[in-house]
């Protein structure tokens, strides 16, 4: 049984649970060996998982945790150890008291331009350190961008979970006719089942500004997830209307071909200087951000819960969750 004030890896108390991920539930920890709360993501298989899928899902977690150390970045979570009980994996991250952008958007509308330039500019910044470590993270969109909240972190902005992240050199657990992601947040490619390269995560982020500032993702939520996904392949946006000066940006970065989309570093750079207005770039991607106090506007709609679903034809897979 997991329950609070358990004592994971004879190190980490369990304090309360804080959320859940794709492969698992997310606990409030202590380290007692270093006197510092951590976040530990625990991994659990699906009821019905046979032995061989629970094994793939704990070398997953293992992976993540070696794909997430490589990275060392102020606008990422970090991940700080591995931890493996009676052959189950623990994920042990930094932890940051904080609101997803999901959740700002649904309890305070939508953000403001420079809001959203500077967000998306500090996101963009470990994105691009992200692709320079040959790591592709694959499933950027709001509920995985984080918003400090209070004291010394009040505005600090975070992305996090890299739970289906491929790095390059790695061995690649597949099952053929799977992908894994938000539907509304996907690139065309992907959703056409082709192997999401740097591209898919301008594309991912461009679509989580968007909806940041428009309401709804650039395909829209109607539908169920495999009609999202229908729709995210053919690749036909809805034009921005309320983005102002991030029109022609997220418009670049929505390309349908990912040979026409910028790199991560050149979004970083133009989103940068659209919310410096003329000052200091440099400052944008070490400021807090001002978020919290976004005035309350139309909320938005709960998120669509990630499904998976076959792209017809041959494709390369898409790694799953």
């Amino acid at each position: 049984m997991t329950a609070p004030d358990r004592l994971v890896a004879g190190r980490y108390r369990l304090r309360e649970r804080i959320g859940g991920g794709g492969m698992g539930a997310v606990w409030l920890a202590r380290d007692e060996l270093l006197g510092r709360d951590v976040a530990v993501k625990q991994v659990i298989p699906p009821a019905t998982a046979d032995e061989a899928a629970a094994e793939q899902q704990r070398e997953r977690a293992m992976r993540e945790g070696r794909i997430a150390a490589r990275l060392s970045h102020p606008h990422a979570i970090s991940v700080y150890d591995v931890a493996v009980e009676n052959g189950q994996p623990w994920l042990v991250m930094e932890y940051l008291p904080s609101r997803s952008l999901s959740e700002v958007l649904a309890e305070d509308g939508l953000l403001r331009e420079d809001q959203a330039a500077q967000v998306g500019a500090q996101v963009a910044d470990a994105l691009a350190a992200t692709h320079a470590a040959g790591i592709v993270h694959r499933d950027v969109k709001p509920s995985n961008v984080l918003i400090g909240q209070g004291g010394r972190v009040e505005g600090l902005v975070k992305i996090t979970d890299f739970g289906i992240s491929h790095a390059s050199g790695d061995v690649t657990l597949t099952q053929t006719g799977q992908i894994t992601g938000t539907p509304a947040y996907l690139s065309p490619e992907v959703a056409q089942g082709y192997e999401p390269g740097p591209a898919a995560d301008v594309f991912s982020l461009a679509s989580t500004l968007y909806t940041c500032l428009e309401g709804e993702p650039p395909f829209g939520m109607a539908g169920n997830s495999l009609q999202q996904l229908h729709r995210v392949a053919a690749g036909s946006i809805a034009p921005p209307r309320q983005s102002g000066r991030l029109t022609a940006p997220l418009m670049r970065m929505l390309a349908v071909d990912p040979r026409d989309r910028p790199s991560m570093a050149e979004v970083r750079d133009e989103l940068a200087a659209i919310a410096a207005r003329g000052g200091d770039t440099t400052e944008v991607l070490t400021a807090r951000t001002d978020v919290a106090s976004t005035r309350p506007a139309t909320a938005l709609p709960a998120p669509v819960p990630i499904r998976s679903a076959a792209p017809s034809g041959p494709r390369t897979a898409v790694e799953p969750r």
